[in-house]
């Protein structure tokens, strides 16, 4: 996670003002992500730069500032784990944001639960709501990071946001984003994925039930009356 831009700004458009390019796409989920090697103790590095590349195959990808501890890591062991951050684990997150892997065991400082994983080696975060276990397929050399893109092998989630029908309710468990330097839980709902096009349901009230009961007695009077006739 980045120091902003500090340039001073030039004046472009009334309303606006301009800057040189920079990183200004908030906010961004702030994940933990755990790596290790083999007979070694695991490491965790907070990471902001992170993402989905593609939904069929699962693939995410992460970047990693070459001179981080567990730059190496990852690149040697060729894996690692994307653990989501809720409201509980912000401390946790930022500790690990700012200590150094090299120094202190993170998971014993912040008291923090190894998980073993089902398909590699480096372990989860047990206190995470989501664990995301990844095999890198590819290393891109972009300048101040390397981007990690990894297939996602395997998910393991916390049960305690399945509901009754079994249906995982991820937006339950207070997840947090961070946007400029600082880290915010969501927030109110504001719409679903296709509302903007979804047509509202009719609302029938008492009056328009009335009124539908009363053409229907109408209709059965007039059709008794050409019985008669």
């Amino acid at each position: 996670m980045d120091n902003q831009n500090k340039r001073k700004p030039e004046v472009s458009t009334p309303g606006k003002i301009s800057w040189k390019p920079g990183n200004m796409l908030y906010p961004l989920p702030v994940v933990m992500v755990s790596c290790g090697r083999e007979g070694e103790t695991p490491n965790i590095i907070t990471v902001a730069w992170a993402g989905t590349v593609c939904s069929d195959p699962a693939v995410v990808s992460i970047s990693v500032r070459k001179e981080r501890f567990s730059h190496k890591i990852i690149k040697d062991t060729g894996e690692f784990v994307i653990n989501l951050v809720n409201k509980p684990l912000v401390r946790a997150t930022d500790y690990c944001g700012v200590k150094s892997g090299r120094d202190v065991d993170k998971f014993k400082e912040m008291k923090l639960t190894p998980l073993p994983s089902q398909h590699v080696k480096a372990p989860g975060i047990g206190e995470s709501p989501v664990n995301l276990e990844c095999r890198v397929v590819d290393v891109k050399e972009l300048g101040s990071h390397d981007m990690f893109i990894a297939k996602v092998m395997g998910v393991t989630v916390d049960e305690r946001y399945m509901n009754d029908k079994g249906k995982f309710n991820l937006n339950a468990s207070g997840l947090v984003t961070y946007s400029h330097g600082e880290y915010f839980e969501l927030g109110k709902r504001l719409g679903s994925f296709g509302y903007s096009v979804k047509r509202p349901a009719k609302k029938r009230g008492p009056g328009n039930r009335g009124a539908k009961t009363s053409g229907a007695s109408s209709g059965a009077g007039k059709k008794s009356r050409r019985t008669k006739g």
